[in-house]
């Protein structure tokens, strides 16, 4: 009996030996998979950063193609009006003026358009490059087809014209 206790004392240990080395091989496991789960963390959040300037800077570059394609729209209505327009300078004099204004207005936008341009190509990169910070994520919060936008677009020829003509007459 007591050589079974023995035995039984032994069994136990061996199988509490066995626990144990089981039990440390599972600790380094999981200290093994915490760190790798955390490279995998820092890997996943820097490509989903990645990818969040790709789509940013993706939008930027459609903006610029609908304001390159709305420009060409307004460049070629401009010389479509002037052309008209021409062939009644014969008939009304006053019409030499108008074509006037539209070209400072056309110059006007040109030169808005082509900083615009510029400005958006800038963003571009940056998103691109990481260098954007809050300006980035502001814009990423930013509403393209904002009412306050279009708004001031709408009213941007007229406000042009009424203050080239203003000038035009203080000119004269």
């Amino acid at each position: 009996m007591f050589l079974r206790k023995a035995e039984l004392v032994d069994s136990l240990s061996r199988d509490l030996a066995q626990a144990r080395n089981k039990r440390d091989t599972f600790a380094a496991r999981v200290t093994t998979l915490s760190a790798q789960i955390a490279d995998l963390e820092v890997r996943l959040s820097a490509e989903n950063e990645r990818l969040e300037r790709e789509r940013a800077a993706l939008e930027i570059v459609a903006i610029k193609k609908r304001v390159r394609d709305r420009f060409l729209t307004f460049t070629a209505g401009i010389a479509g009006i002037r052309n008209a327009t021409e062939v009644a300078e014969t008939i009304v004099p006053e019409v030499r003026e108008f074509n006037e204004s539209l070209d400072v207005i056309a110059t006007n936008v040109v030169n808005a358009i082509d900083g615009l341009l510029v400005e958006l190509d800038r963003r571009i990169e940056a998103a691109r490059a990481f260098k954007a910070g809050p300006e980035l994520q502001q814009w990423l919060t930013w509403c393209p087809e904002s009412p306050q936008i279009s708004d001031r677009l709408n009213r941007l020829p007229v406000k042009l014209t009424k203050e080239e003509v203003a000038e035009d007459r203080t000119a004269v």
